[in-house]
């Protein structure tokens, strides 16, 4: 444990290191390539602005509205047949377009259920192997100007249903 907690206090420094020593030895500008890397970065960052706004926005409107605990009440009779728990249906759906939105869900999973509960290590484990599809969708495909998107969504969702699945299946085997 005590190795892993060493590796981890120095692999960003040290790959920081080995970053900047290779493209010395390269004898590229290491600080003028970083200038020019982080201005593009900034460009697509305010690109990208009016689609995070309107992600934001719709999440916080369903969340306020109360469609969300309607949701999580019709999808949670068919999903506990399945053995995904209800509850976390709001959760499984706003992961799907925000994070941080889903990380405030998250936490009222944890105050309701507890961290340690089959409910709050599911929640835990889902956040983690999901991925939020339509916001990565919308922010990679909008900055590359991808307009032919082909099976990109019905793979994400196949891989969302699987990562929750596991999630489902990995509490349980933590919980027993």
């Amino acid at each position: 444990m005590k190795l892993f907690l060493f590796l981890s206090d120095f692999i960003v420094p040290f790959i920081l290191f080995v970053i900047i020593g290779y493209g010395i030895l390269m004898r590229v500008p290491v600080y003028d390539t970083f200038v020019k890397g982080a201005k593009s970065g900034f460009l697509t960052v305010i690109r990208i602005l009016p689609t995070l706004i309107g992600l934001m926005t719709a999440v916080g409107i369903l969340r306020a509205s109360g469609f969300l605990d309607f949701l999580s009440e019709l999808l949670g009779q068919f999903t506990s047949y399945i053995g995904f728990p209800g509850e976390l249906v709001p959760l499984a759906i706003v992961k799907m377009f925000s994070s941080s939105a889903a990380s405030g869900l998250l936490v009222d999973v944890f105050k309701e259920y507890g961290t340690d509960s089959f409910l709050g290590l599911t929640a835990s484990i889902a956040m983690s192997c999901t991925e939020t599809i339509f916001y990565t969708m919308s922010v990679y495909f909008m900055s590359v100007k991808v307009t032919r998107t082909r099976y990109t969504l019905a793979g994400a969702l196949a891989a969302t249903g699987a990562g929750l699945a596991a999630s489902v299946i990995l509490a349980g085997m933590m919980i027993s």
